[in-house]
Formats: structure tokens, sequence, C-alpha cells
């Protein structure tokens, strides 16, 4: 771990370059910023640079996903209508046609990471690929991201919000953050055959995107509800989706280590790290989840009180949000006080997965209340 604390002249280099982007948008947009917005770019700086010193494939993220919205901006000459006609842009870099890209590359990256699971003669090939799509894939849903943040302030300035405000922006959001989330433990434990079953729960998001896209034509940028013209917004959404991402990720490696202790002799689930691997994996996956979920939780609490009243209204978004964070609250407590691990653990995080995806989906499908903004 020492190699990701030794200071480069690349690092500095990057910490320079955030640094100088920081200030050029205070001295641009600082008129149009509330103080709590100031904060956040504030906060965001010394943030990223230290993701980027801690786990270094994030410095040259960063910077691709910079240099190709810019170039997208630069190519729009603030004129939305240029996304169908300009090359770059209707094929590439506007915001649909590179959440488009993204989809295909996760499914893409998810059907390589099964066939080096399964096709033993090219493992190695096939899993470097996929991984190789994965970031690929994480580039595309950034920008796509990015550029749909500067769309929505072509529409009007009164239109322009952050993208993470209506359950398709936060499906992107999911995508992005399991598989990033994924991609950074692969490299921990120096494994890519857990991918196949990781990015399976990335690619079901995909085809629920991708359905609600073209069924629903939720890809259309609208208007915020007057409660989420606040920016509360861009901290809780991000917190409470680094939870459900890794929450389902460590769902994900729990259905592996099942499979591996039932299966122990099978020949296509010998490459999975070791049962005490996994079962790390998944503590660790739900620890960093349950820190940013109760943040978020926290956060969305005050939220509450600003826009409607009071912290606590037992809204059924608000119920089951308190019911994932008791789930994972008992399980990190029966994995540190009473040293909980095995099947039953495995199996606890499995069920786990339904919970949050009730959380997540099912009660904007099945329930209504004050975060009715997010209905199928």
């Amino acid at each position: 771990m020492n190699q990701y604390f030794k200071r480069s002249p690349f690092d500095w280099l990057f910490a320079a370059l955030v640094l100088a982007g920081a200030v050029f948008c205070l001295s641009r947009y600082y008129a149009y910023m509330d103080y709590y917005e100031v904060g956040i770019l504030v906060c965001a700086v010394p943030a990223l640079v230290a993701m980027a010193w801690f786990w270094r494939p994030i410095r040259v993220l960063v910077l691709a996903v910079v240099v190709l919205s810019l170039w997208s901006i630069w190519i729009y000459q603030g004129q939305l209508p240029r996304a169908n006609t300009a090359f770059m842009l209707k094929y590439f870099l506007a915001s649909q046609t590179a959440i488009m890209w993204m989809s295909v590359l996760f499914f893409l990256s998810t059907l390589f990471y099964w066939l080096g699971l399964l096709v033993k003669s090219q493992a190695t090939a096939f899993a470097n690929i996929a991984s190789k799509m994965a970031w690929v894939a994480v580039l595309a849903a950034l920008v796509g991201m990015m550029v749909r943040w500067y769309e929505s302030y072509l529409i009007g300035a009164d239109i322009g919000h952050i993208p993470v405000s209506n359950l398709y922006e936060v499906f992107v959001l999911f995508c992005w953050l399991t598989t990033l989330f994924y991609l950074y433990y692969e490299e921990i434990y120096n494994t890519k055959t857990l991918g196949a079953f990781v990015m399976l729960v990335v690619s079901a998001a995909v085809g629920f995107l991708l359905w609600y896209t073209f069924v629903r034509d939720a890809s259309d940028i609208q208007p915020l509800v007057p409660a989420l013209k606040s920016w509360w917004m861009k901290v809780h959404v991000p917190a409470n989706f680094i939870g459900y991402g890794t929450f389902s990720l460590s769902a994900m490696v729990a259905a592996a280590y099942l499979l591996k202790k039932r299966f122990p002799s099978a020949g296509v689930l010998s490459t999975l790290p070791t049962l005490e691997v996994m079962d790390d994996l998944m503590y660790k996956a739900i620890a960093v989840g349950f820190a940013f979920f109760t943040i978020a939780t926290v956060l969305g609490a005050f939220w509450a009180a600003e826009a409607w009243g009071g912290y606590w209204s037992w809204d059924p978004k608000e119920t089951w949000a308190l019911i994932v964070w008791l789930n994972y609250a008992a399980w990190l407590h029966m994995r540190l006080v009473k040293g909980l691990r095995g099947s039953f653990a495995a199996w606890w995080a499995l069920i786990g997965l339904l919970v949050t995806t009730f959380a997540f989906l099912g009660v904007n499908m099945f329930l209504s209340g004050l975060h009715s903004y997010g209905t199928l």
C-alpha cells in the first residue's frame, strides 16, 4: 500500500490542475453561487486530490472527463440543436449518446467478464478486455452526466441543474458508482473474476435504464420541482447512491461466495478468490456503504426540514431508508461484536439487496409520498 502514498511530479501536477480549475470556476461563476455551493467546491478540491493520490487511475479518469466535457461544450457553441447536427455530439459526446455508449459498454463488459470466467484458456485476455470496457463505460457515463448538466442550462437558466434529480439520472449515477467501486476492489484484491457477478447488477440497472428511456421518454431534461431546488441535493443524492452501489456490490460478492462454498470443486468457480477474500470484500463494501448511507440519511433529514418543515415525516422513502440502515447496522454489529462470518453473513448480504432494491425502486413503483417526483 505504500505505493499509494508516494508523491510523484504527476501527483502534484494533478493537484495543481484541480486547484486551478476550482479557482477558475470561482472567479467566473462566484456571483451565481451561494455560500453552500462555494463550500462544496472548496471541499471537493482536497477530496478529489486525495482520491487521485490514493488511487492513481482516478487521475486519468478525471482528466479524460474534463477534456471530453470541455470539448463537447466547445462544439455546442451555446446552441442545443447542434446535438443533432455536429458529428462528435450526435454520435459520441451529447449526453444521451454518451449514456447509450455507457449502456452498450457495460453489457459488453459483463459478457467478457463471464467469458473470462468460463473460457479458462483465454481467461486473462477476456478479463482484461472486460475491465477496460468497464473503465471506458464509467468515462462515458461521467461525460454524459457532465454534458447533460451543461445541456440543462442551454434549455434555460431556470432549468439548469446537477443531473441527479430523477430516476433516470440516478440510475446512471448508480451504474458508474457501483462499477468504479468494483474496479477499485478489483485492483486492491488483484482479481477480475468477481466482475462476472458484480457487473450483473450493473447490467440489470442498465436494462431498466434503457426501458425507462425508450418507453417513458425519461431522458428528457425536466425542470426541478420546488423541493429539489436546494444545494442539499448535490450532497445527499451522491452519498445515498454510494451506499446503494456498495450494498449491491456486496450482495453480488455474497452470491459468488455462496456458489463457491456450495460447489467448491466446480471448475468454473475455481478461479474465484478464496472464501476469506470474498468475506473481507463483503465487509469492506458494506462498511463503506453504511458510512455514506448514514451521512446521506442525516443530510436528508436536514433537507427535509428545509423543504417540508420537519426533520422526519415517516414518508415511505424515509421509512424504507431507515429499514435499509437498520439492516446493515445490524449486519455490521453482528460482524464486529459477534464475529459474523460465512454463509449466514453472505445470505444476509444477499437478502439485503432485496431490501435495498425496494427502498431504491420499489417505493417509487408501489408507494406514494413526499418523494413522488421519483415515481415511474
